[in-house]
């Protein structure tokens, strides 16, 4: 029982550690809207869940396949800057640069529309799972003390 309900807590402290990371990056990606040659960051949300969910059980995240003639990923991150390097967040999930839709003359790649629509969706999110912890942990009190 102990062990169910720490992997349901895990679970959501995970995803609102990942969803709090996501606000900073596309914070920023704000905030340097203006700077030269700055690159917008983000994460992919569901497989950078999945990545963390895995290193926290003790599995491997693995690539797999769709077809059998796939060939096996080598775990690369598709996030490489030009110079070569990954850039991963502090758990290990890596950054991604975001492809402009129109390229700008000082070769920033931070769309404003799209950076604030991402942010007020991710906020809204958060603020959804922090509502939805909430009840999930008042109706396991409430069992707890026996609906008094």
């Amino acid at each position: 029982m102990i062990g169910k309900l720490d992997d349901y807590l895990r679970f959501h402290e995970s995803a609102l550690s990942l969803r709090s990371t996501r606000q900073e990056l596309l914070a920023s990606n704000i905030a340097n809207a203006d700077t030269p040659n700055y690159k917008a960051r983000d994460v992919d949300f569901a497989s950078a869940l999945k990545g963390v969910l895995a290193r926290s059980e003790g599995v491997a995240p693995a690539l797999t396949g769709t077809a059998a003639k796939h060939l096996p990923g080598n775990g690369v991150a598709a996030s490489t800057v030009p110079g070569g390097k990954v850039e991963t967040m502090p758990d290990g999930t890596p950054l991604l640069y975001r492809a402009p839709a129109q390229g700008a003359v000082d070769g920033n790649t931070v769309d404003m529309d799209l950076e604030r629509n991402a942010f007020a969706d991710n906020a809204i999110r958060y603020e959804a799972s922090i509502t939805l912890l909430n009840s999930q942990i008042k109706s396991m009190l409430t069992a707890i003390q026996g609906g008094q």
